[in-house]
């Protein structure tokens, strides 16, 4: 499940990036209204955490302007307000949910959860390259008869790859996705994890590499004689 947040308070950002990656969600940040339209508009999220004020668009802003381009991502209003017509004033603009802060953390999790089952017909779909399988709901990654389950930030990483197969993704990229705008980690981390990757597939047998562009970036690319 890909969640995309929306929060201007980056240490509130930070909590609940821990604790959605914890929980097996593949996790994308930002930190206002403008590039929370910018992103929710490519409708490539399974769900929308959206604070309500921000600076630039504020959350109603950024829900309708959203609803009237018709993506019809789940939203759930997170914010400081729990007045009942600023609750009304949300969820006539199109959000699914609203959680007035504070909130529990467990209570977050279980409106998430089931905002995303009401989703009209939703399927996670299986992965595929070169007769390897990757499975969003498990974070299984399968070729024939063997399997094994990736972690969060590896499962995120080999996504993107799987997603775009045979285009090339920057180290920049990966950083920007998976560890954050604000992360305070190397970039030789994304090295760190293309190499237990490459291990992973290895270890399943499948004839995929992760081929490294001096420069450039990673791109996912068939082995054409697989030992």
């Amino acid at each position: 499940m890909r969640l995309l947040i929306v929060e201007d308070d980056k240490d509130i950002v930070k909590a609940l990036r821990a604790l959605f990656e914890h929980n097996h969600y593949s996790v994308e940040t930002v930190y206002n209204g403008n590039d929370g339209y910018d992103h929710a508009i490519s409708g490539n999220y399974d769900g929308i955490i959206l604070d309500l004020m921000m600076p630039g668009m504020d959350g109603l802003e950024v829900l309708r302007a959203l609803r009237s381009a018709g993506i019809k991502t789940p939203v759930l209003l997170l914010t400081a307000r729990g007045e009942l017509e600023d609750k009304v004033t949300g969820l006539d603009a199109g959000a699914d949910d609203y959680l007035p802060k504070p909130f529990a953390a467990g209570e977050l999790l279980a409106r998430v959860r089931a905002m995303l089952r009401r989703r009209e017909n939703y399927q996670e779909d299986i992965l595929e390259f070169a007769g390897m399988q990757l499975n969003p709901s498990t974070f299984e990654l399968s070729f024939g008869d063997k399997s094994m389950r990736l972690v969060s930030r590896e499962f995120q990483m080999l996504q993107l790859l799987m997603q775009s197969p045979g285009s090339v993704i920057s180290t920049e990229h990966f950083m920007e996705r998976i560890w954050g705008w604000d992360c305070d980690v190397e970039v030789s981390i994304v090295w760190v994890y293309v190499s237990n990757l490459r291990k992973k597939i290895d270890s399943l047998g499948a004839p995929v590499n992760i081929k490294a562009l001096r420069g450039v970036g990673y791109c996912l690319e068939k082995k054409e004689n697989p030992q």
